[in-house]
């Protein structure tokens, strides 16, 4: 009698559920706070940004209107505390011309993301593509591979960008028949997306030769699997863990090189607005109108600072040896 009731206490018992990965990486997400904020912070950017050119469309933001009676006549300074600041104007106007500033900085915010993006997307397929291959040939591919990484990364990316711009620009734009808006993000894309693969490349070059040597791996040679399969079906899927990650953490820096590039005036030219052009233009009145300077500043402040946390908080949800009890 005592052996059938304890056999049916056991039968009764409620079952230990496994998790999956995702599930407890969405549990760690969820019990850190910080990331969370980020997360909106990133999200709410992202959704900012996007809409914009609709906004435009709208005319609900303006940033490229002059408006003189702003300024006290076009080369003056904004009329009205804190640089014209108002409900219509929540960062103010722009000295000189009396442009909103806010419309200037939502749509600078639409062209630095899609830089950056851009930018990261492109390293991330190079970098992914070239350290599955070099990982998995291994022998004089992988040599030659690791010594292409080693001559790419021995540039310079912002002098290389400050020297090629010229050239490649005028060329992008003698080919697009456009005005310089374009070539300008196309040059800024591929010269940062350039640069930015040999990075991914080494990270997933070491991934690929731990996982190499899986029983899985070892087990789809054995039944004659294609390179192709191998790369993309039995590796890839490993792989986006440290893919996400380093995305999230090279996006901020993307966005901080487009800014600083507009800032030495080889990126985005006026009148489109970007970060860097609108700061390069509000040092001018630092001391007069500091208005002007710090609403965009603290803008780009919060988006790059937004983008560190999250990338920061998905390397730690993502890794299996974390401890974040």
């Amino acid at each position: 009698m005592a052996d059938s009731t304890a056999v049916e206490a056991r039968d009764g018992a409620v079952p230990i559920a496994g998790r999956t990965p995702w599930q407890i990486t969405r549990a760690r997400l969820t019990r850190d706070k910080v990331t969370m904020v980020a997360l909106g912070a990133a999200i709410f950017f992202i959704l900012l940004a996007l809409s914009a050119p609709l906004m435009i469309q709208a005319g609900w933001i303006d940033p490229y209107t002059a408006h003189s009676d702003l300024v006290g006549g076009l080369g003056s300074m904004p009329i009205g505390p804190a640089g014209g600041v108002s409900w219509a104007h929540p960062m103010g106007v722009e000295p000189g011309t009396g442009r909103d500033i806010f419309s200037r900085v939502i749509a600078g915010l639409t062209v630095s993301l899609i830089v950056a993006t851009s930018a990261v997307l492109l390293s991330a397929v190079l970098g992914t593509v070239i350290g599955i291959i070099s990982g998995t040939a291994g022998g004089r591919i992988d040599w030659f591979f690791s010594r292409v990484i080693d001559f790419v990364l021995s540039f310079p990316q912002t002098l290389m960008l400050i020297a090629l711009s010229t050239i490649v620009i005028d060329a992008l734009q003698a080919a697009m028949n456009t005005d310089r808006t374009v070539p300008s993000m196309v040059f800024m894309i591929l010269v940062m997306g350039f640069f930015g693969w040999p990075y991914f490349a080494r990270i997933l070059r070491g991934q690929v030769l731990s996982l190499k040597e899986r029983e899985f791996i070892e087990a789809a040679n054995s039944l004659g699997a294609s390179r192709t399969r191998i790369y993309f079906t039995e590796l890839l899927p490993h792989l986006w863990a440290p893919i996400l990650v380093y995305s999230t953490l090279i996006m901020p820096q993307n966005i901080a090189t487009e800014a600083a590039l507009g800032f030495l005036g080889v990126g985005i030219q006026p009148p489109t607005p970007s970060f860097g052009s609108i700061l390069n233009d509000s040092v001018h009145y630092a001391t007069s109108d500091p208005a002007y300077f710090m609403f965009p500043g603290i803008t780009l402040f919060l988006v790059v600072l937004s983008f560190n946390l999250l990338g920061d908080g998905l390397r730690d949800a993502l890794d299996p040896k974390a401890d974040r009890q």
